[in-house]
């Protein structure tokens, strides 16, 4: 890691983050963002990464049973059309852009850079040892006020395509912009009055930028950020202790301060005790008998393979996995073996979390603009911190390095930021037992073995943990837990005792002076289903209760399926009701089975929430694709970003919402699935100072896909396979 600074006193890790989409830096010491007229404030910035010159690389990371390095990524060339874009290329886009004549006179600031995928068809043609497509680079950048959306050819060594200012929003912000947003403020006068007004020294405070949202034409033309500031003293967890009411905002481009509110003086910052979630420091018994160590063993090594730095095989299943900058991580051309013929089938094209979009439920002015969108305004990718060994990821897992561009132009690696590995639980894949009153003595069991590759994003103050999990039944199960801190408010309450009215507070009292503001989280995820091939379609089957004829059967009622093939966009608008219960199906109806079924998978829900703001309030305009659960859009290769391409202020002229509405034909063709996961939060006190992980999932089960149970034939475990392990001692 390349640490810009560090002096006389202990400097505070600053990581670059969102609460639900905001970052934060923490400052402690004086000297490396010259913040001028302040003897103890101090500037401090961890980038997080190995920046690379050219292809100099530091010194490489240790990986657990992995089979690159850092040299061999700076080293790599792209062996299939989906790999991610190298430090060679990265370079050369550089180079490219550096003569291109629009920016002779002053080169952008790189927002974005990553491959421009080749069209679907010929990826889909490609075959190993062929030539690879045309390689080209998507870059957005900023300019003078101005959004620059590129393509650039590296064999052509031309930039091919150019947009100016396409929809209301702007890039992806970048580190620089946040850095510079905090020097401007910290150099304010009037700010540091305020803060010391509160009684706070400088070198005690940690602040973090917020993404402002979009609400009227009063913000519009100007890039701006707003900042909001803690109390480190006592606590690493300065999240605990909020300094209510100064809110800063922050034009970026011009990096001046355009206002300062500075409000509720009477609110004490909470304080620091008992807020520290570190293990070392704890002093304190847990009252509870400890667990010993537990590991799952695997005496052969693990099952999978990754091939040429991003083809994963495994047991029935082989896909393409890469890393990237806003979606974080990217799963490509699934494909399960038959389990008659051998035959690799499709499942998946690509998948991907497309938005992550985290409304605050508070009015105050510093409060009702936190409605996060956390992937199209800071990356999820760029958030991902370095995974925790034998924590994060078990032993023998598979960890994968991700390559991303600075602001400059120049490639830099995020290490160990994903990771692949065996899981078993103790679950089971199928069983059944016979009594023996029919004269049968059949138990029969197998064990669960999946295949997990994990990402995990620090979103400022939150984590979110992305699974995606394969079982050799074909079933694909899409998790996302939640962990990290709460974002709390200041309140003069110490006890609910103090509250006169039910509805005084925003949230629930997690501590002294404290509230967890209620918010919702929700996750949309793009899902570009080939079930054989690319001509699929969507059928809703709706179980529809029918009542029995009188005298027919004892029975009063019960229920059939009502299986209709959804023909347009607008039809495939789902909003998920419990009493009103379907299965949806996207399957290829030119495949079809022995008994003529036609070969599926269905989306399987699992628990869920559902976005309760009115349709007009400016965060949901923004965030139309969580108006519902469900949504299947006919396939177009720039609709990948559900809440559009440049999400940063954004007014909601682009995205998922508006692609539906265009009502195209869905039937027999190339189609997207997009589901939305979603949270309710009301915080609690078991949610303070750091919160349990909770977790919501959905699953891709295969519907008619098989002829017959696919894993009947697997091998049940035996006692002789299997080591035994004691304490202190080997494998026996």
């Amino acid at each position: 890691m390349e640490i810009f600074c560090s002096l006389n006193r202990f400097s505070f890790i600053i990581f670059i983050f969102f609460a639900s989409a905001l970052t934060w830096y923490s400052l402690s010491n004086p000297g490396c963002f010259d913040c001028k007229g302040s003897n103890t404030l101090g500037c401090t910035f961890l980038s997080r990464k190995h920046k690379l010159s050219g292809l100099q690389a530091l010194k490489p990371t240790p990986k657990s049973n992995s089979n690159s390095s850092l040299n061999e990524l700076i080293d790599a060339i792209p062996l299939h059309p989906l790999d991610p874009l190298t430090v060679q290329e990265i370079n050369q886009v550089k180079a490219i852009l550096t003569k291109y004549e629009p920016f002779l006179d002053s080169f952008p600031v790189i927002n974005s850079l990553s491959l421009d995928e080749p069209e679907k068809s010929q990826v889909l043609a490609w075959k190993k040892g062929d030539a690879l497509p045309p390689r080209k680079a998507s870059v957005i950048t900023a300019l003078n006020g101005h959004t620059h959306v590129l393509v650039v050819d590296l064999g052509l060594g031309l930039v091919v395509s150019h947009a100016t200012d396409p929809y209301s929003g702007y890039p992806i912000v970048t580190n620089e912009d946040l850095k510079e947003a905090l020097i401007t403020t910290y150099a304010n006068e009037d700010f540091k009055k305020s803060i010391a007004a509160r009684g706070v020294k400088m070198s005690d405070l940690s602040c973090i930028t917020l993404s402002p949202g979009w609400f009227g034409p009063g913000e519009e033309g100007k890039r701006i950020v707003k900042v909001e500031c803690f109390s480190s003293e006592g606590t690493t967890n300065f999240y605990m202790r909020p300094i209510e009411g100064i809110v800063v905002i922050v034009d970026m481009d011009k990096k001046e301060v355009l206002k300062i509110t500075d409000n509720n003086r009477g609110i004490p910052i909470p304080k620091g005790e008992n807020t520290d979630y570190r293990y070392v420091p704890q002093d304190r018994p847990m009252h509870m008998k400890p667990i010993n160590p537990i590991s799952m063993e695997q005496p052969n090594g693990p099952s999978f393979n990754v091939q040429d730095g991003h083809i994963v095989t495994w047991a029935n299943w082989a896909f393409h996995l890469k890393t990237d900058q806003r979606a974080g991580l990217i799963i490509s051309q699934a494909r399960v073996q038959d389990s008659e013929t051998g035959e690799p089938r499709s499942v998946m094209y690509k998948g991907f979390a497309s938005e992550l979009y985290v409304p605050y439920m508070d009015t105050d002015e510093g409060w009702y603009f936190r409605t996060y969108m956390d992937a199209g305004e800071f990356g999820l990718g760029a958030t991902a911190m370095p995974l925790v060994p034998l924590n994060d990821c078990p032993r023998n897992a598979y960890y994968m390095d991700g390559l991303f561009v600075a602001a400059d132009g120049s490639p830099f690696i995020q290490p160990n930021i994903i990771c692949i590995f065996e899981r078993y639980a103790g679950d089971i894949g199928w069983r059944h037992s016979e009594l023996p009153i029919n004269g049968f003595q059949n138990r029969e069991s197998r064990p669960k073995v999946t295949l997990v590759a994990r990402m995990i994003a620090s979103i400022g103050n939150y984590d979110y943990i992305f699974d995606w999990e394969f079982q050799t039944d074909g079933l694909i199960r899409v998790k996302v837990g939640l962990s990290g801190m709460l974002m709390v408010k200041g309140t003069k309450h110490e006890n609910v005792d103090q509250v006169y009215e039910n509805n005084e507070l925003d949230g629930p009292l997690v501590s002294e002076n404290a509230i967890g503001v209620v918010h919702d989280h929700y996750i949309t995820y793009h899902l570009d289903m080939d079930i054989d091939g690319t001509n699929n379609s969507f059928a809703k089957v709706h179980l529809v209760k029918e009542k029995t004829l009188a005298g027919k059967s004892p029975r009063k009622s019960i229920l059939k399926p009502n299986r209709k093939i959804v023909k347009t966009e607008d039809e495939a608008q789902i909003k998920l009701k419990l009493y009103d219960p379907s299965e949806f199906h996207v399957f290829n109806p030119l495949r079809r089975s022995r008994l003529g079924n036609p070969s599926g998978y269905k989306i399987v829900p699992g628990g869920n929430s559902a976005s309760l703001l009115d349709l007009d309030d400016p965060p949901q305009l923004r965030a139309a694709f969580t108006n519902n659960q469900i949504w299947v859009t006919r396939y177009n290769q720039s609709e990948q970003w559900a809440g559009g391409l440049l999400v940063y202020q954004s007014k909601g002229d682009d995205g998922l919402a508006v692609w539906s509405a265009r009502n195209r034909s869905i039937e027999n063709k190339d189609v997207v699935l997009w589901y939305t996961l979603g949270f309710h939060h009301v915080p609690c006190q078991e949610d303070y100072p750091v919160m349990p992980t909770v977790l919501s999932s959905f699953d891709l089960k295969p519907v008619n896909f098989f002829e017959s149970n696919p894993i009947l034939r697997a091998m049940p475990n035996f006692e002789k396979d299997l080591p035994v392990c004691g304490a202190g001692s080997s494998y026996l």
